[in-house]
């Protein structure tokens, strides 16, 4: 299914909690730029722009919302669990919970190698929404969509509230091992949205591999990667 018709446009909408007075918002969060041109009624953008935005919308809601829940933690406990909660799998774990994928717009290429599955292109589609709410609706309906989907993720939320790379490098110096060193081995994305990999390398302890949408973000999810594999958090919940 695409949102094309009347009929799945408006489940979409009522999955998402908004009825759109410029639905060609609505359309463009959820078009890639590979299908462009390939509809009917195309639309003139893919979702880019709006992904922009939502970043943004969604960085602040939920700092505010952060800030508010957790009244005594200190800044640098805000700034980690900021930083799990609008990471692009979060945003992609939205997604799926809406089914956006099944209404993303593609081209027949990205569809046929499995697109609307994709992590990346999940999590970019789901900030562009929000991106489209704040715009069709302001920044009330933007925050009311984040609250209903971030809500319980944010009381719920299990990371590590510890450093990753800090607790790698002093578990690396604890054994006499020479510093942990990070390599970027790839970057993807447009300029204004990149998503950098980052690959870790400790002696005799191999390499372990993360991604994220800053280098350093990258380099965070490859130390947590590297201290679950041998051991020193047995899962995000409880490496602290």
């Amino acid at each position: 299914m695409t949102p094309g018709g009347d009929a799945a446009v408006a489940a979409l909408e009522r999955r998402i909690g908004h009825q759109f007075a410029n639905r060609e918002l609505l359309l463009t969060a959820l078009t890639h730029a590979s299908a462009i041109g390939e509809f009917a009624a195309p639309v003139r953008e893919s979702y880019q722009r709006l992904e922009f935005l939502g970043d943004r919308v969604l960085a602040l809601v939920v700092a505010e919302m952060l800030f508010q829940a957790f009244p005594r933690a200190p800044e640098g406990e805000l700034a980690q669990r900021l930083t799990g909660l609008v990471r692009n799998e979060t945003c992609a774990d939205v997604a799926i919970g809406l089914d956006l994928g099944h209404a993303i717009r593609l081209g027949g290429g990205e569809a046929q190698s499995g697109g609307r599955r994709k992590s990346a292109i999940l999590g970019d589609v789901c900030e562009a929404v929000i991106g489209a709410l704040h715009l069709d609706g302001g920044v009330d309906t933007a925050r009311q969509f984040i609250a209903a989907n971030w809500g319980k993720r944010m009381l719920d939320w299990q990371t590590p509230l510890r450093d990753a790379k800090t607790t790698l490098q002093e578990w690396a110096q604890a054994r006499g091992l020479t510093t942990p060193t990070y390599s970027i081995v790839d970057r993807t994305g447009p300029d204004h949205a990149p998503v950098f990999a980052v690959e870790v390398a400790v002696d005799g302890f191999g390499t372990g591999r993360g991604e994220g949408r800053s280098r350093r973000d990258a380099e965070q999810a490859a130390a947590a990667l590297l201290l679950r594999r041998e051991g020193v958090w047995s899962s995000e919940a409880d490496g602290r």
